[in-house]
């Protein structure tokens, strides 16, 4: 039996939907319990307060220390100590799956401005989120999580094999459902699952897991157990794909070089050649690099001849394919102008740094500063061109022009990485697997 002890200040809260359907029906047989324990017992003031101003000052009041302090050590057997709080890591089926191999389990919910910080010292307090939302108290919260772990108790669900396909179980969102009548206002059941054929209906139920999973929850694919016949299948599910609206551009004029003087810097077949392909791996638009030196722009011209029409394309498919994507542009100008052209708007413009811009108007970094998943939300929109320096970093007046600034790939420590691998690195965490 798993018992639940709640640190609550209304206990009340609970009274219904702990004696209601599964969870009445698990309490009444014996696979679950609860007790409360209401901090205001354990208060020492006359009018039984349990809560008082802030330290510093500040909006609304804090839960006192001493009172829940004094709740939590009068339990016997609290078991793992659980704090619902927005700040918490997110409960998932994981993390369900874990709490339901306790016997006993103490849940408190905050209420006000949340608990006395000191708490998460004296206690072995495990902090747990359900959602990136501001609740009126953990109350509602900790109801969550004691279904979420009560019915995965053995005998709670009847059938146990009944929790076995849900959301989550196989790290992907459940596929639909279907019952009576055949027909709903027009609407029948698929075919498929009136066949009769258990191994089609299965292959149909998991191909419609993965596509509810890509549309709604699609980082869950990150970590799902996915097989080759899953990656097939995803590959051919119709999506939008934001990173045909995003480009780069590789700037070899304006870039610092060395002593922060402005200059031009020289191309390399290790940037034409390596950007290209990720450019295509990630699905990506045209790709622009530009130098204003006639001399640098025919070597570039000759490279692309040669693997998109000459003998190097000839014999390598797939690097013709990649350079396909190249176009040289003189200035940043005009490769907006080109992309302009190409989509009927004006790109956004994002400039990447490999150093955290310290704003103001003498550094020309009075735009933005962007994350990789505000960059995909622009792309989701409309046509990004996103700006990569050569030598030293883009020059300020390449910033000014941008809407935003891209935040660096490493700013803690060591951050020295070549162009063409920041370059990666940025198109994974804006597009990822299945963007």
């Amino acid at each position: 039996m798993l018992h639940f002890h709640l640190v609550t200040l209304f206990p009340d809260f609970f009274t219904s939907p702990l004696s209601t359907a599964l969870l009445g029906k698990a309490k009444e047989s014996g696979i679950i319990s609860f007790s409360f324990h209401d901090p205001r017992g354990f208060s020492t003031n006359r009018h039984r307060h349990v809560d008082d101003r802030p330290y510093g000052g500040g909006p609304g009041m804090v839960m006192q220390g001493e009172p829940l302090a004094a709740a939590l050590r009068s339990i016997k057997k609290p078991g793992r100590m659980l704090l619902m709080s927005p700040g918490g890591r997110p409960l998932t089926q994981e993390k369900a799956r874990a709490l339901a191999a306790e016997s006993h389990l103490t849940i408190v919910c905050g209420r006000y401005e949340g608990i006395d910080a000191r708490l998460r010292h004296l206690f072995p307090l495990e902090e747990i989120s359900v959602g990136d939302v501001v609740l009126n108290g953990g109350e509602s919260a900790a109801l969550s999580l004691v279904e979420a772990v009560a019915r995965l108790q053995p005998g709670f669900m009847g059938k146990d094999a009944s929790g076995e396909e849900e959301s989550f179980s196989c790290g992907l969102l459940e596929y639909p459902h279907f019952t009576r009548p055949e027909v709903l206002e027009g609407l029948p059941v698929p075919d498929v699952l009136l066949s009769g054929d258990h191994g089609r209906i299965a292959r149909w139920r998991r191909g419609e897991s993965l596509r509810a999973t890509l549309k709604m929850r699609p980082a869950l694919l990150d970590t799902a157990p996915l097989s080759r016949s899953d990656a097939q299948e995803l590959a051919h599910i119709p999506r939008f794909r934001p990173g045909k609206n995003l480009s780069f551009c590789l700037l070899h004029y304006p870039v610092f070089l060395e002593g922060k003087k402005t200059g031009t810097s020289s191309l390399t077949n290790l940037d034409i050649h390596d950007i290209s392909r990720i450019s295509c791996s990630y699905g990506m638009g045209t790709y622009y690099i530009v130098t204003p030196l006639p001399d640098q722009l025919r070597v570039l011209e000759k490279v692309l001849h040669h693997w998109t029409q000459g003998s190097g394309g000839a014999g390598n498919a797939d690097r013709a394919q990649a350079l396909g994507r190249v176009q040289p542009a003189e200035s940043l100008d005009e490769a907006v102008k080109h992309m302009t052209e190409h989509y009927g708007v004006r790109p956004r413009l994002v400039a990447s740094t490999a150093v955290w811009p310290f704003g103001g108007k003498a550094s020309g970094t009075e735009q933005p500063l962007l994350t990789p998943s505000q960059v995909r939300s622009w792309c989701e929109h409309g046509p990004v061109m996103l700006c990569l320096g050569t030598a030293h970093g883009l020059a300020p007046q390449v910033l000014a022009q941008c809407d935003g600034i891209l935040r660096p790939v490493r700013f803690l420590g060591y951050n020295h990485l070549s162009v063409r691998s920041a370059a990666a690195i940025l198109a994974d965490r804006i597009l990822g697997d299945f963007y």
